[in-house]
């Protein structure tokens, strides 16, 4: 969906540099030595005896489900092929092995035991919170093509003045702001497309060019933490805590952006004290000059009204009784009756990221509607152990592996774990703020993983400017992570006790 955005040529860029590496020799050789290690754990898993895994009661279908979690764990972590494309996997396995639409010679109930409903599996790319996904992408393609994203940057930074640092600041804000309903990614490119005239004119000796490299993937990665829509992991947490057969919460847009929006300004103002204190500006004033021009006519009224009532609508969703999910077919619906949105829009819809979230919801009904889940509450003493650590751990481990593998993928990849342990912990999680604290947890903590280069699209891009050493990323990237993951927590127990989720 990048074409349509200022900056692509970034993005291109990007893509191009993980493309030629996966063809480096190298990388096939260490790949392939991969692919046996996950055949190995994966074949030896699916053939053990059932009773080797020390559970009473599991079947074979369980059996498979284990063998396929181990598999999609081990290919996210080592990124052997594309995340959505492990996720497209993870579907037909649970296709042909684990459910009533399976090989028939595999798939005897009498034999393996319950099986997963076909239908459901497939579902999982026509969840509530695929839709909006959906939803977020049309809005930011149709705002793209009025020019209203260059429109409203232009008008947002204007207040902010010709002073480097209040500069800086506007860009973040602005940044973050635009990263809450728009991909990070776009978000990333677009705004250092329009920083360009702005490196040009910094002094190269001066530190005040890789504050301003910097200050883009940091508000875009802070800022997809203020909505549902910001970030996959935001959406896979709302998922499992509003799903009507599982926790039921009920969170809301509104809601959500009631607790989370008070903690990306503060991030982001701590993040600007940091930033223009490490690497302080030598030239104190800039002359800004963003190109680009709004559209007129009436697709543009249509695009600002919609947007405008989208908002609205997100925002009192418990007083209109409309959730999150039907508001975000209002956009669609709206754009493709006006011919605002064409079918050619819909091939610049980020089909992958769809793909990846789909997969782990797969899974996650995988474990749920085959018993498994509920096996492991019963075979694991989840009850005895302490909240508090699992806050600490769950926390530590979504962000050391976000700053390396995928932020959907870990989300996927943990989320569902999290349920079980949290369903089995039952009221002692009351003490720290509940599920929600330790499932909204994991989201921030992937969202406060930008220490490397590779940690985030948004760090990819900034770090291909070759303004950014990396060194400087990854000093930058631990006190932000650490301070946000501390502060977000404090947030989360906050907003329980307020009663706010």
């Amino acid at each position: 969906m990048f074409k349509i955005f200022p900056g692509f040529d970034l993005v291109q860029r990007m893509h191009n540099a993980k493309h030629s590496k996966r063809f480096d020799p190298r990388t096939w050789q260490k790949k392939t030595f991969g692919f046996l290690a996950v055949a190995a754990v994966f074949l030896t898993l699916w053939f053990l005896p059932t009773e080797s895994f020390g559970m009473d009661g599991l079947t074979l279908v369980q059996q498979r489900i284990i063998a396929i979690f181990v598999y999609a764990t081990m290919m996210w972590v080592m990124e052997l092929i594309p995340a959505w494309a492990t996720s497209v996997s993870i579907m037909g396995f649970l296709l042909l092995f684990a459910s009533n639409s399976g090989i028939k010679w595999l798939c005897n109930p009498d034999e393996v035991g319950m099986l997963l409903n076909y239908k459901q599996i497939m579902a999982s790319f026509a969840d509530p919170v695929i839709m909006l996904f959906i939803g977020g992408f049309i809005l930011a393609i149709a705002t793209t093509k009025a020019g209203l994203d260059v429109h409203l940057a232009k008008v947002l930074i204007t207040p902010f003045g010709k002073k480097s640092e209040n500069i800086l600041l506007g860009f973040m804000l602005v940044t973050a702001l635009f990263s809450m309903f728009i991909s990070n990614t776009a978000t990333t490119a677009m705004m250092l497309t329009f920083l360009t005239p702005v490196f040009k004119q910094l002094p190269e000796a001066g530190k005040g060019r890789i504050a301003m490299a910097l200050s883009i993937p940091v508000a875009a990665n802070i800022g997809g933490l203020g909505t549902p829509i910001g970030t996959p992991p935001n959406t896979i947490a709302l998922k499992y805590l509003n799903d009507p057969e599982g926790m039921n919460l009920g969170i809301g847009f509104g809601q959500w952006m009631l607790f989370m929006v008070p903690l990306v300004i503060v991030m982001i103002i701590f993040a600007w004290w940091l930033l223009k204190t490490m690497f302080p500006f030598t030239q104190k004033t800039i002359e800004l000059k963003i190109e680009g021009e709004m559209k007129r006519g009436r697709d543009t009224r249509i695009i600002i009204v919609t947007l405008a009532i989208t908002i609205l609508l997100w925002m009192l969703d418990a007083l209109t009784g409309i959730n999150t999910y039907t508001v975000a077919f209002i956009p669609f619906a709206v754009f493709a009756m006006f011919g605002i949105i064409t079918r050619y829009d819909l091939e610049e819809i980020n089909w992958s990221v769809l793909w990846m979230v789909a997969g782990g919801f797969a899974l996650g009904y995988a474990m749920n509607g085959s018993g498994l889940a509920a096996l492991f509450v019963r075979a694991i003493p989840f009850g005895n152990f302490s909240p508090v650590l699992i806050v600490i751990l769950s926390g530590l481990l979504c962000y050391g592996l976000s700053n390396l593998i995928s932020h959907s993928a870990t989300a996927a990849l943990l989320m569902p774990i999290l349920v079980v342990v949290c369903t089995a912990m039952g009221d002692k999680l009351t003490a720290i703020g509940g599920t929600s604290t330790v499932l909204i947890g994991v989201a921030i903590a992937s969202s406060c993983a930008m220490i490397l280069p590779i940690s985030t699209p948004p760090n990819a891009l900034a770090y291909a400017t070759n303004l950014v050493p990396q060194k400087e990323m990854i000093k930058t990237g631990i006190i932000i992570g650490i301070v946000g993951i501390a502060l977000g927590y404090l947030v989360l127990f906050a907003a329980s006790s307020l009663h706010i989720i």
